[in-house]
């Protein structure tokens, strides 16, 4: 990393959480998707960050319901964001090689237009959960540049690493997204905030977690459904939206002044001993 890398810093951004149930059925969470979007925009928000697989959810075959990034579901997402004049993040699921999927977020600007998509890294063989047997891993880490933000793509497992977390830093990410589907369990909950919180604190970077919630109109699966508690939380650690366990949307301020503020009093990034550890 380089000093000058963390000294100059982009306009701040309106942030929402698009905390959504997630049905089977791709043309109902559309539906709801396009829903909450109307409620950012209204809000006055720039960008939306829905969960991951908002396609559908786990407990669905994926591979039936799997498209290209310009298949029906993406393009209904992107007309949204252009009719809305928001910029969206959104879990979905391309085809991979041979049975499985790729767990992926696509990231559209305020014009509609794709400008990253994100293939998940860390796949979530944890647990009695076998992620690894339906979708495909991806190897590339991925940054978005929109509204004059470079913004980091996590998905929900990938928040265990930090290392990833810290190579979205490292090439610039001024917001850190993170759309999960965190399976409930035991400490699961706390395992979840207290992770999303020490990524934004040992990077001294805005993260904005947003999770799924069960849809209670859908049977009974062992496939996670989300626990809620999607998440802003500021370069200090501190929490600004916390969305507990319901349905909703809450829009926050990913205020960069605010990491120029930090970083000047605590420049953590620029005491990393490269010499000792490597680069990262």
């Amino acid at each position: 990393m380089r000093l000058g890398q963390f000294l100059s810093y982009a306009a701040g951004m309106r942030v929402a959480l698009c905390q959504v149930p997630i049905s089977s059925d791709p043309a109902v969470n559309l539906g709801r998707a396009k829903a909450a979007l109307g409620d950012a925009a209204a809000a006055g928000a720039e960008l939306a960050v829905f969960p991951e697989g908002t396609q559908a959810h786990f407990g669905s075959d994926l591979r039936a319901v799997a498209e290209p990034t310009d298949g029906a579901f993406c393009t209904g997402l992107a007309e949204a964001a252009r009719d809305h004049g928001i910029a969206v993040v959104a879990g979905v699921f391309e085809p991979g090689p041979g049975d499985r999927v790729y767990n992926t977020a696509v990231a559209f600007d305020a014009g509609g237009d794709l400008v990253a998509a994100y293939r998940k890294i860390h796949l979530f063989d944890a647990l009695g959960q076998r992620e690894s047997d339906k979708v495909a891993p991806g190897d590339e880490v991925v940054i978005a540049e929109i509204g004059g933000l470079r913004i980091g793509i996590l998905i929900c497992y990938d928040i265990r690493f930090p290392e990833h977390a810290r190579a979205l830093v490292a090439r610039g990410a001024d917001l850190v997204v993170v759309p999960a589907c965190w399976a409930a369990g035991l400490f699961k909950e706390e395992h979840w905030v207290t992770l999303v919180r020490a990524r934004a604190i040992e990077n001294t970077v805005w993260v904005a977690a947003a999770d799924q919630v069960p849809d209670r109109s859908e049977p009974p699966s062992r496939a996670p459904t989300g626990s809620g508690r999607s998440m802003l939380v500021d370069p200090m650690g501190v929490v600004r939206l916390d969305l507990g366990p319901r349905a909703g949307v809450a829009v926050g301020d990913a205020d960069t002044a605010v990491t120029a503020e930090i970083r000047a009093d605590l420049p953590s990034l620029l005491h990393q001993r490269e010499d000792v550890f490597g680069r990262h």
